[in-house]
Formats: structure tokens, C-alpha cells, sequence
């Protein structure tokens, strides 16, 4: 461009005009010259553009916005005022911007997640530089959709804090159970603090991720999950004192042992059984009763793997869970089942359990 500020002359003049058809031609051949030319404007320059672009544009119909929004998203020129402009727009303008202009800052991500819509969401979720506030807020204000697509960015940046915030989700949301578990960041404690809800394939592979990881990676997470842990808990069933007492007398007499578990459910001891199971595993009750009443076979294999049970006592544990026929086909499948996790994964899932099982305690001990 030989004559730049001829043409900004020429642009302020016409913003003054009627004519849309001289606007859309000069606001073109203007942003070609400026943008597209790659020579080094200088900040005078950009912020002359900026400020003529922004008035113009605002006034045109859409598809020269659209063509306008373009530019600006491929352009490394600091055009934020138009480029802010063009990101509060309709989606189909702000689209390219909210996934591409580097004009744009952390906070104007923050500002359009909390004044716009889910697409415009979505849009932010594609960029390649999101920033824990910007995650932050989309949390907060996505739906699951927008939430799965920025955890399947790699390239965003999450906290600790919007992680646990997800964790809370994925508790009630299925459509965000994959994006979460196989993203490469997420804490391995908040990975373990969902195995109960995802599926036995998601359920393997967060095993093993617990079998790749350095011990130096789990103490890490395990000391996180002592501080940023907050463990719910329900209502204990009425016989709950007598079973605890009954479980008592038989660890101080030293006869606890897994096979005891398999004379409680005979004699329908159930509450006595999901006592005993904790104790003997070392987690708390309410995790080895939620995955009993679920019939969660996947979980309990993971406990008594961690924990050393006998395989033959775990098949049989699982055959009177779970009930029904099957016979000796059913048998193996379990067998199998239990063969499948390694000791030292299951040993690592078993001690962010112990973690939650020793909250339990402190908070029940505060109660």
C-alpha cells in the first residue's frame, strides 16, 4: 500500500456517506492492503485502523463482516478493538475470530463466554491459547458440549480448581465421561474419583494410566487429593452399630479374613459384609457399599486385587453379588475379570481410596 493514509482519509470520509456499496469496496480494498500484505505496521497505524474499521464495519451486512472477521483472525496485527467487535457479533461473523485472532485477550475470551451464547462458547473452545480463566468460565457457563470440546483441546490451559469442578460433572454427566478420563492432564486422584461412574472401557483405561505413572506422579496427586478432597456421605443404615461391633470382636480376635466375607453374605450379614469388606481393603464405607449396591464388579475386583484376596474368594464374592445362574462359565468370567487388572495398579487406584477412607474418618470424628 503506497498511500495508506490517503486511503484512511478516503475511509473516514466515506463512513460519513450513504453509499454501502462504496463503504463495502474501500472497507475491502483497505483491509487487503492493510492486513493481508504482511508489511510491519506501526502502532499508530494499527490503532488508526482499528478505530476507522470498527465504526464502518459495525454498518454493513453480515457477509462483509463475515469477510472482514477472516481477515482479522489470520492477521498477527494487535487490532483488538475490532477484533473485540467482530467477537460479540452473530456466530457466523465472531466464529473465526473467537478460534483464531491473537488480537484478542484472556479477558475479552472471559467477557464473550459471560455475554454470549453456547456457539460462541464453542468457538472459544477451538483456540489454541486458552487460559485458566477462560476455562474457568466455560465451565461455569458451558453446557456438555462445550465443556467436551475444551477438554479435548490440548492445548488449554486448566487449574487444579476447574478440574475438581468438572470432576463434580462428570458424576451426573456421561457425555463428558471420554473427554475427561482421556485427557493427558487431568490429576490422577480426580481420574479415580470418577472410576465408579465411567464405563469398563474408560474404567481401563484410567487403570492404566495408574500403571504409567511415575511414583512421583501419584505422590503428587495423592497429596493433592489430601487437600482438596470432600467426601459426601449418606445416611447409615439402622443396624450399622451392631454390625460395626460384630466386625470389631472378630478383628480383635484376629479372624477377619477375606473368606469371612463369603459366611456374612451367606448368613445375610450385609451390612457386617460391607463393614468387614472396608476394613479388610482399607477404604471407607461408603464407596464399598455404593459399589456392592451398584453390582459393580469392575470396582470390587479393583479392591480385592489391591488388597490381596485370594482369586477364588473374589469369584465367589462375585457370584453371590451379583446372583443368577452361570454355573462354572460365570466362574471363569470373573476369573478373568480379576486376572485382568495388575497388583500394582489396582495398589495405586486403592491408594487414593484410603485417602477418601481417612477423611471419612477425620470428618466423622469432627462430627
Amino acid at each position: 500500500m503506497t498511500d495508506l493514509a490517503g486511503n484512511f482519509s478516503l475511509l473516514v470520509d466515506l463512513a460519513k456517506e450513504h453509499s454501502s456499496e462504496k463503504r463495502r469496496e474501500l472497507l475491502r480494498k483497505v483491509t487487503d492492503a492493510f492486513l493481508a500484505s504482511g508489511e510491519p505496521r506501526s502502532e499508530r497505524e494499527a490503532e488508526l485502523f482499528d478505530e476507522i474499521v470498527g465504526v464502518v464495519a459495525a454498518d454493513l451486512e453480515t457477509q462483509v463482516r463475515v469477510e472482514l472477521a477472516q481477515k482479522v483472525a489470520a492477521s498477527k496485527l494487535a487490532i483488538r478493538r475490532t477484533a473485540r467487535r467482530l467477537a460479540f457479533d452473530s456466530i457466523e461473523v465472531a466464529r473465526p475470530v473467537l478460534e483464531r485472532s491473537r488480537a484478542l485477550t484472556q479477558s475479552d475470551l472471559v467477557d464473550v463466554i459471560h455475554q454470549t451464547t453456547q456457539d460462541h462458547m464453542m468457538a472459544v473452545t477451538k483456540r489454541p491459547d486458552i487460559g485458566e480463566s477462560a476455562s474457568s468460565a466455560l465451565v461455569a457457563k458451558g453446557n456438555d458440549t462445550v465443556v467436551a470440546s475444551l477438554l479435548q483441546n490440548p492445548l488449554a490451559r486448566i487449574s487444579r480448581e476447574t478440574y475438581e469442578r468438572v470432576t463434580e460433572r462428570v458424576q451426573t454427566s456421561p457425555a463428558l465421561h471420554a473427554p475427561f478420563v482421556r485427557r493427558r492432564q487431568v490429576p490422577l486422584d480426580l481420574l479415580n474419583a470418577v472410576y465408579v461412574r465411567v464405563s469398563a472401557d474408560l474404567r481401563r483405561e484410567i487403570i492404566g494410566k495408574f500403571q504409567g505413572a511415575s511414583e512421583q506422579e501419584v505422590e503428587s496427586a495423592l497429596e493433592a487429593s489430601r487437600e482438596h478432597l470432600a467426601t459426601e456421605y449418606g445416611a447409615l443404615p439402622r443396624d450399622y452399630q451392631l454390625a460395626k461391633e460384630y466386625v470389631d470382636d472378630l478383628q480383635k480376635r484376629a479372624v477377619l479374613q477375606p473368606s469371612s466375607l463369603q459366611a456374612m453374605l451367606r448368613d445375610n450379614k450385609h451390612t457386617s459384609f460391607l463393614i468387614a469388606f472396608a476394613r479388610l481393603v482399607d477404604v471407607g464405607y461408603d464407596l464399598v457399599s455404593r459399589l456392592v449396591d451398584a453390582r459393580d464388579i469392575d470396582g470390587l475386583a479393583i479392591l480385592s486385587r489391591a488388597a490381596g484376596f485370594p482369586r477364588d474368594v473374589f469369584i465367589t464374592l462375585a457370584m453371590m453379588i451379583l446372583g443368577g445362574g452361570g454355573g462354572l462359565s460365570k466362574a471363569e468370567r470373573y476369573g478373568q475379570l480379576y486376572e485382568q487388572v495388575s497388583v500394582a495398579a489396582a495398589q495405586r487406584a486403592l491408594r487414593f481410596w484410603k485417602i477418601r477412607a481417612g477423611a471419612g474418618q477425620a470428618g466423622a470424628a469432627a462430627a
